[in-house]
């Protein structure tokens, strides 16, 4: 089962995918896709850390793609984030077919797995900024429209609280 997890940044996606993950009795993964830049991203990846501790995820670091993770049929994998994943493949790779790349990688994972939540930052414009920038924000946006066609559930967070926009998820309730 593939479920996409979006909203704004700071919407709550990542809390609300634990909790989700806190609900499914097998052994849970947590594919972190973030190289931290600066004391800000080093902040964030210690507040997630902080955040899913004791909550009996298995920590997979995989910045550089997630063909490396061996999920079991019986796992539940929490993807975060799509958006990292992506600017991977774009800026660290400089792969020109890096939004095939990623959805390559998401759709090979959710058939290694029981479950993949692939959390993902909805809305991104680009607008006001450079022309790589523009570029990702349009590849990121693609993609999140290619991951939602082949998601089995789409859920958006929405001012703090989860909307089921496509299909069915036992977990949520």
């Amino acid at each position: 089962m593939l479920i996409l997890l979006t909203g704004a940044s700071n919407s709550g996606k990542s809390r609300f995918a634990e909790t989700i993950a806190s609900r499914f009795s097998g052994p849970r993964i947590y594919a972190a896709t973030m190289v931290p830049c600066g004391a800000e991203g080093a902040a964030r990846v210690d507040r997630h850390r902080r955040q899913r501790a004791g909550q009996g995820f298995v920590t997979a670091e995989c910045p550089r793609g997630l063909d490396g993770i061996s999920a079991g049929t019986d796992a539940l994998v929490l993807l975060e984030d799509v958006s990292n994943l992506l600017a991977n493949e774009m800026f660290g790779r400089g792969r020109p077919d890096a939004e095939d790349e990623a959805l390559r990688q998401i759709v090979s994972l959710a058939g290694r797995a029981a479950v993949v939540i692939a959390v993902t930052i909805g809305g991104v414009s680009g607008e006001g900024c450079d022309a790589a920038t523009k570029n990702y924000a349009a590849a990121l946006a693609h993609l999140n429209e290619r991951l939602a066609a082949a998601a089995d559930a789409v859920i958006e967070m929405r001012g703090g609280a989860p909307r089921l926009l496509k299909g069915e998820c036992p977990w949520i309730g």
